[in-house]
């Protein structure tokens, strides 16, 4: 390949494995989600050292769209364009409701149409619900909109996970959630040593799963007419090593113990001890993907009087036993040693056309190229 980073026509590659993704950029979107988003799928090319995905930012007439953050992004093309997509994902932001116009939900009422996925980040998937295209989907997105998106689309499955996959729809929370949404793309797509891999570059330490949940603040969940609920469940989170009684929780708000189930049955939708488990096994997982404690030892730290009742609660709860999850991150860990040991592999590019090119094209091949000299490229072989 020339020393000249040229660039392909905008058209279907003809390895029927590349996967084409348009992100439709609104006025006031994330800049951090959108690169939680594109990022895994510039470091899957450059270790696969395989153009596996192209990506787009679209707009409305090509115009420049401004993130939250003040920044103005010039997208590669313009919705009216004809793109080779096999997913559109809506990036979301500030007051998704107001940047969308009915121009943009006919464009993605379109893509359904012509049965393109379609996806979601940050406050993205409140757009899909106004386009009509999430009933009956489960789908996540930022907690802060949580209650109201519910009140305004009751036909949407609301989840508090960090992100959701549910048949043709990828919707994830705002942030770095996104970078685990599609991290999980690219495990079904293309195996999980490139995944692992990707995590290493980008230096993150555990690949969030389709079950982790975002931490909605309790204060937004209930406001801030609840005070003795909100006290107790702080007592809660300070005591899940060394338990409080139900009687000494309500005691020490000045309550009786019928009165607190009853706070906890109107406003949480279950019994206190049931939340109190809840946040012991949560606090259990993180220990187990993060520390290298013991079984019995994360038990312990959690409240728990045996390890046979601790691995009955947890896999209630995920669906998991806490020695299965601990065995995941192990195999992950050795997927990662593999990559660093796997054969150097080349890449041939085909020859680029000199013409000026009229047509839109993906950044992706310029990052490509550039990556030929990294030490990762091309790092993973895929099987």
């Amino acid at each position: 390949m020339s020393s000249d980073l040229s660039y392909s026509r905008a058209r279907p590659s003809t390895n029927t494995s590349v996967k084409h993704i348009g992100f439709l950029l609104l006025d006031n979107f994330t800049l951090i989600s959108l690169a939680s988003a594109i990022e895994p799928l510039r470091m899957a090319n450059q270790l696969s050292g395989k153009e596996l995905y192209q990506w787009y930012t679209l707009s409305l007439g090509g115009r420049v769209v401004q993130a939250s953050d003040g920044l103005s992004v010039t997208p590669d093309a313009s919705t009216h364009e004809a793109l080779p997509l096999d997913m559109v994902i809506v990036c979301g932001g500030i007051a998704p409701q107001r940047s969308a116009s009915k121009e943009h939900l006919q464009w993605l009422q379109l893509q359904a149409r012509q049965h393109r996925q379609l996806g979601a980040i940050c406050t993205g998937s409140w757009v899909l619900a106004m386009a009509g295209l999430l009933d009956h989907y489960e789908a996540s997105i930022h907690w802060e909109c949580i209650a109201s998106m519910h009140e305004a689309y009751p036909r949407v499955e609301l989840s508090s996970r960090l992100f959701s996959i549910d048949r043709d729809r990828l919707t994830s929370s705002g942030g770095t959630a996104p970078l685990d949404m599609m991290l999980t793309l690219i495990a079904r797509d293309h195996g999980k040593d490139l995944s692992a891999g990707i995590s290493d570059m980008f230096i993150y330490d555990r690949v969030r799963g389709e079950q982790d949940q975002q931490r909605v603040p309790l204060k937004h969940v209930l406001g801030s007419n609840q005070p003795k609920l909100l006290e107790i469940v702080a007592l809660m989170e300070s005591n899940l090593e060394e338990l409080l009684t139900l009687d000494e929780l309500a005691s020490y708000v000045d309550l009786s113990r019928r009165q607190l189930e009853r706070l906890f049955q109107k406003y949480l939708d279950c019994s206190p001890s049931r939340y109190y488990l809840k946040l012991r096994l949560i606090r259990a997982r993180q220990l187990l993907k993060q520390s290298g404690l013991s079984i019995i030892e994360v038990a312990s730290a959690c409240g728990f009087a045996s390890t046979p009742h601790f691995s009955k609660c947890y896999r209630e709860y995920f669906g998991i036993p806490p020695r299965e999850e601990r065995q995941g991150m192990h195999s992950k860990a050795t997927a990662s040693e593999e990559v660093l040991l796997a054969p150097k592999m080349t890449l041939t590019l085909p020859p680029m056309p000199n013409e000026g090119i009229k047509d839109r094209v993906s950044s992706a091949i310029k990052a490509l190229a550039q990556a030929r000299d990294e030490p990762t490229f091309a790092s993973i072989a895929l099987h």
